[in-house]
């Protein structure tokens, strides 16, 4: 096979599985086709994804999940205090809302509105949610949060509290990150709230093996991608000829994934040729990390303006809250 050419050819119908998203399919190409190649992390959660995600927070490498979740335990009654009670929980990249929970029995919502792109683990997770909360009115919307998103007509008049947990906003490259916390803004409205997860700068022997656990766990999540595109974008892509990597980028503050050749390789997608020699990547996620005055930085430039924090003793993983506030031209 040749190298792919510059230029996508057009596809014919059956070249891509009808299930495909077709922002994926476009995405996938791009990314193979660019230099360096690059696919994005929301890409990862398909079923099989989402699944490995979860499986990747319970581990004993991954202390994010483990330390996010010290918080809420330990900070419930400051928390609730300082977002009050009967708000609509807009909660963007739900997952499996294991976290949820914590947060729901601490300020007792009027609603619960889980935003996922991964429609069929959106729903099971809102069952789940809603047999352990019978009285909670429960809207799980699919969709790509990274957008604005129309919120369900039930809770329009409802007080809103947006929650990102996870530091999940250190996927995004900071001028993304600030796009990303501005269209949370406008789906929530002004004078929402918000509480969101922030990782904090480490040292490398803590934050590596986070992103590549002795189990293999975060690298079958990483070379999932690749299944994902053989199983949806007719793909023969040789999974063995690929390797997981995890490097922490000091320089930018963030571990980067990568998936690696190991070995010269080629194979199609979608019909497209595409080469690769042995130690060239596709990069496809980042992990940015954030010192408190970078977190404050960010949201204020996303339009958000931080009220509370809350860390753990040993200061790894910042909860904070912040309001909507209107836009401002002056100082």
């Amino acid at each position: 096979m040749a190298d792919g050419p510059d230029e996508p050819d057009i596809m014919t119908d059956n070249a891509i599985s009808a299930g495909a998203d077709p922002a994926f399919h476009a995405d996938v190409l791009a990314g193979f086709q660019s230099r360096p190649r690059a696919i994005p992390a929301r890409w990862f959660y398909d079923l099989r994804g989402s699944e490995l995600f979860e499986r990747i927070t319970d581990l004993p490498e991954y202390y994010p999940t483990r330390v996010e979740r010290s918080i809420l335990g330990d900070k419930a009654s400051e928390i609730g205090t300082a977002v009050g009670t009967s708000r609509a929980v807009v909660e963007f990249g739900s997952g499996s809302s294991a976290k949820t929970p914590l947060l729901l029995e601490a300020i007792d919502p009027a609603a619960y509105v889980p935003i996922d792109i991964s429609g069929e683990f959106l729903r099971e997770s809102a069952e789940a949610l809603s047999a352990d909360f019978p009285g909670l009115p429960v809207y799980p919307v699919e969709a790509d949060f990274t957008h604005p998103v129309p919120l369900p007509v039930a809770i329009a008049e409802m007080p809103k509290l947006g929650f990102f947990p996870g530091s999940t906003i250190g996927n995004f490259i900071p001028p993304s990150a600030v796009d990303f916390l501005r269209a949370m803004k406008e789906t929530l409205g002004t004078g929402a709230m918000l509480l969101i997860g922030m990782d904090r700068v480490k040292s490398a022997d803590m934050l590596v093996p986070a992103y590549d656990d002795a189990a293999g766990v975060t690298g079958a999540f990483n070379l999932n991608l690749l299944e994902r595109i053989n199983r949806e974008l007719a793909g023969d892509i040789p999974i063995d000829a690929f390797r997981h990597r995890a490097i922490w980028n000091d320089m930018l503050a963030r571990i980067e994934m990568h998936i690696e050749a190991v070995r010269d390789v080629r194979f199609s997608v979608a019909g497209q040729d595409f080469a690769m020699e042995r130690g060239e990547t596709v990069h496809t996620e980042n992990s940015h990390k954030y010192g408190p005055r970078d977190a404050r930085i960010l949201l204020r430039a996303g339009g958000w303006t931080v009220t509370h924090e809350w860390t753990d003793a040993a200061n790894q993983f910042a909860l904070i809250l912040a309001e909507a506030q209107p836009e401002r031209t002056a100082p």
